[in-house]
């Protein structure tokens, strides 16, 4: 099975001169298509950070970096903004804007597509919508919505363009036990629907099961890669 992610050898580094500090340190690891790959770890640990790179957020700057045969190394920001146009993003906060409804906010995971009419844009985040249990809530702005409910908005918007990559970054610690239970499964089955890969930090070990894969990450170092779930520390 072909990789859509290939680190090798990935150090990273926070600051200039004297103030520099390394915060990745000869990062290895490879996750192949249709794999979901959770990443785990204390808190400062470097998840978040490698996940950005991962994403193209940010330029790595040490090593290889290959998400879908192209390398981040050093790549421009037109390159990354190129890059992350194959990601969908989900993060914990849910980032959705107060001043648009569901439907807009979903709608916003298509306008870095290019030839999509905006007719063509509304069904698909109406269908979007609707596979996420939120049929009845297009037009809510997200204050009429609970916690899980607008953490479901963001996942229609990661995933409305069909990405190849979902990325999530604590996606369900602002959710109880249940709502987050939904949440994870939601992303399970319509990412395997869809064929993508994902890549999901967490600190919630209620969600461990749903890996194919967890790695675990501890002060800036990969120290376990396996398959199966394995105790949070």
């Amino acid at each position: 099975m072909a990789a859509v992610i290939s680190i090798e050898n990935l150090d990273h580094f926070f600051g200039k001169g004297q103030l520099r500090k390394q915060v990745l340190f000869n990062i290895n690891l490879e996750i192949n298509a249709g794999e979901i790959v959770i990443m785990t770890g204390p808190s400062g640990s470097g998840k978040t950070t490698l996940l950005t790179l991962v994403g193209g957020l940010r330029s790595a700057q040490s090593g290889s970096l290959k998400v879908l045969d192209r390398e981040l190394c050093h790549a421009s920001s037109k390159e990354l903004t190129q890059a992350r146009r194959s990601n969908g993003y989900i993060f914990q906060a849910h980032n959705l804007h107060g001043s648009l409804t569901a439907i807009q906010n979903v709608r916003m995971g298509l306008e870095v597509q290019p030839k999509i009419s905006p007719q063509e844009m509304l069904r698909r985040s109406q269908a979007m919508l609707e596979a996420v249990g939120l049929g009845q809530r297009l037009n809510y702005y997200p204050d009429n919505l609970s916690g899980g409910q607008k953490q479901r908005v963001a996942i229609a918007r990661a995933l409305v363009s069909q990405p190849k990559i979902v990325l999530a970054d604590e996606p369900t610690a602002a959710l109880d036990k249940q709502s987050g239970r939904d949440v994870v499964e939601l992303m399970q089955k319509l990412a395997k629907e869809q064929g993508c890969t994902i890549l999901l930090v967490t600190h919630d070990n209620r969600i461990l099961d749903i890996a194919d894969r967890i790695v675990y990450m501890e002060d800036g170092h990969l120290v376990r890669d396996g398959v199966g779930a394995v105790a949070v520390e």
